[in-house]
């Protein structure tokens, strides 16, 4: 064999071993949250971790800050740069704020996705909303009036005011009252930032401002367990109902003691399933996100995305005496 054959031999096997240790390696799978020690995305992270078993050779990476702030969201997201991950799937505690340092890790060649709580379009390729807005909003009125048939004062009390997922379903909700819902009274929308201490203190502030108060709705998970548990120690089991978005596993105790009749949610573990599935195919198997495009997220279906590359997962699933104990040994 010549020199000159014998070279392009060893040329090619090298290639082949560099090829063969690129796709040896793990796709990298970042699912930021916005806030550590929170149930509902510890249980989203359940479902990442399933999808990522059941599409093989994934890594996933389980993170967020301590405090649901864009800043600190911003610190991950430099960070996940840093580590040089495949893809980010992000639920953004800030629309707009992050957009920067997500144009950036895009610019690196990441793969970039938002899930649950929205990032502007310009910051990510798509956006995964858990269930379509207007049925969100309309749902969360919906779970207070059915249980005030005279109709009375109700309060919402949400994470933070930044929060595009919270924000998006508080309008929705607003639009379907004079219509479907003319005898609920909607007096207050606080913040209570998806803290425990600080939507305890806005839930009492409500109680103290609006003696009349009928129901508070908290469409967030920290928030309507705190509700619940103003309710149940100041002795208004009864007298306000607490409902909203809540974790059957978290929320049980509030169902069976009376503070709640009902609330709703779709599959957490379901939803971080979903997300992770995209952000593999977009980045892996180069999937193109477009207006128009139906894309899978596996076991839980498919999803078409609309002029702003989001799409819906599935309708919120209602939760009451009857069905709480069976879901709650499930998420």
């Amino acid at each position: 064999m010549s020199f000159l054959k014998k070279l392009m031999v060893t040329a090619a096997f090298s290639a082949a071993m560099f090829v063969n240790a690129a796709y040896a390696e793990n796709v990298k799978i970042a699912l930021v949250v916005k806030s550590l020690g929170n149930g509902f995305f510890d249980a989203a992270n359940k479902g990442a971790e399933e999808a990522a078993k059941e599409l093989g050779g994934v890594d996933i990476i389980y993170t967020g800050p301590t405090k649901a702030t864009a800043e600190a969201q911003i610190e991950v997201i430099n960070s996940l740069i840093a580590q040089k991950v495949d893809a980010i799937a992000i639920s953004a505690n800030d629309a707009d704020a992050l957009v920067p340092a997500l144009k950036k890790a895009m610019d690196r060649g990441i793969t970039v996705i938002s899930w649950d709580s929205g990032v502007a379009p310009e910051g990510r390729q798509l956006h995964l909303n858990p269930s379509d807005t207007n049925l969100i909003g309309e749902t969360i009125i919906k779970l207070a009036a059915d249980y005030l048939p005279e109709g009375g004062d109700v309060a919402i009390l949400s994470a933070s005011s930044t929060a595009t997922n919270q924000n998006a379903w508080i309008d929705a909700a607003k639009k379907v009252l004079p219509e479907k819902f003319p005898k609920i009274n909607l007096v207050a929308t606080v913040y209570g930032d998806d803290d425990s201490a600080k939507s305890t203190d806005e839930a009492k502030g409500l109680l103290k401002s609006y003696p009349n108060l009928k129901a508070i709705i908290a469409p967030t998970t920290v928030g309507v367990v705190a509700a619940a548990q103003v309710v149940t120690d100041q002795g208004l089991i009864g007298k306000v109902n607490v409902t909203g978005l809540a974790l059957p596993s978290e929320f049980k105790k509030f169902i069976d003691n009376g503070a709640s009749q009902a609330v709703a949610l779709w599959n957490p573990i379901d939803l971080g399933y979903s997300a992770v599935y995209l952000a593999h195919d977009l980045a892996v198997k180069k999937e193109e996100a477009k207006p128009g495009a139906t894309l899978s997220i596996g076991r839980v279906g498919k999803v078409t995305l609309d002029d702003t590359n989001s799409a819906a997962m599935a309708p919120p699933f209602k939760f009451d005496k009857s069905n709480i104990e069976e879901f709650s040994k499930i998420y």
